[in-house]
């Protein structure tokens, strides 16, 4: 079968072992190679790989390799879903950033990876080690992280404008634990993905305007949370992806604002402690304006 690049970019071209049919990308998916960052190394392994693939490889100093056409499949997110949709693969632009993924702190500012290399803090430029913030121990766990240098991240930039700009299918960009929450922790929660987002989209948040364009508004309806548990999460938008930003206590009544069906799941965005947010339709039952 002859392999048609779908050239979007200018960069090296140098087949992947592994590409599959045709596809119609809608989103894509940043990853950290979780290897080592010798410039090549991650990129010969994807190449040659017999089960993993990857569309494009950016490397530390900003040089980007592709492996796979665009239109067609490869194997980098595995057991993955985004927004109530499985297998990734089926839909999603790859990118793989050269990053060692998480460290073990072995000593102050030293790090060392799955694979028994150790990096020290501040040891090259670009490679400073930083620790799981706070807010990122929940989706990433603790362990130090290497920062990504100005070069490779203006490169991944470049790349996302560049891919918006040429599949006018694309719709978000998200990362790699966002569609595979506990088993993936990459990108690292240093790579600076929503003021990228921000740039490189240019628009409101894409599922955002999904929630608004599956649903349907709802006047004077209320819902009470009838979850067996102390209570239900209170989520962004209507998806099982990392995005909870709070819990309404069992038996709590409830504003419903909107209402759809997303994944096959039926989903209601409801008011609560001044906050807008969606919860799983199946564990609240709708109460009349007259009951509430």
């Amino acid at each position: 079968m002859k392999l048609v690049r779908h050239k979007i970019v200018e960069a090296p071209f140098t087949p992947a072992r592994q590409v599959g049919g045709e596809i119609v990308p809608t989103i894509v998916i940043l990853h950290d190679t979780a290897g080592r960052i010798d410039k090549g190394n991650s990129a010969a392994f994807l190449a040659s790989a017999p089960k993993v693939s990857v569309h494009f490889v950016v490397e530390r100093d900003g040089s980007v390799v592709q492996q796979v056409p665009t239109n067609r499949r490869a194997a980098h997110a595995g057991q993955s879903s985004y927004h109530g949709r499985a297998g990734c693969n089926d839909f999603s632009v790859g990118i793989e950033i050269v990053n060692p993924g998480r460290l073990v702190e072995v000593a102050p500012g030293v790090g060392r990876a799955w694979f028994k290399q150790t990096f020290r803090d501040g040891e090259e430029a670009g490679d400073n080690l930083l620790r799981t913030p706070e807010a990122a121990l929940a989706t990433h766990g603790p362990g130090l992280w290497m920062d990504y240098p100005e070069a490779q991240v203006a490169a991944v930039e470049a790349l996302l404008v560049a891919l918006f700009a040429g599949i006018p299918t694309l719709r978000d960009v998200t990362t790699h634990w966002y569609v595979s929450p506990g088993r993936k922790v990459d990108t690292n929660p240093f790579f600076p993905l929503e003021s990228l987002r921000s740039r490189v989209l240019g628009r409101d948040d894409p599922a955002e305007e999904e929630a608004d364009a599956g649903s349907t508004a709802e006047a004077d309806e209320w819902a009470r949370v009838t979850t067996s548990g102390t209570g239900l999460n209170l989520r962004r938008w209507p998806s099982f992806n990392p995005n909870i930003i709070g819990t309404v206590p069992a038996g709590t009544l409830v504003p419903v604002l909107r209402q759809g069906s997303f994944g096959g799941e039926l989903w209601r965005q409801v008011r609560f402690d001044g906050r807008e947010g969606w919860v799983v339709g199946r564990y609240t039952t709708p109460v009349t304006r007259a009951a509430a």
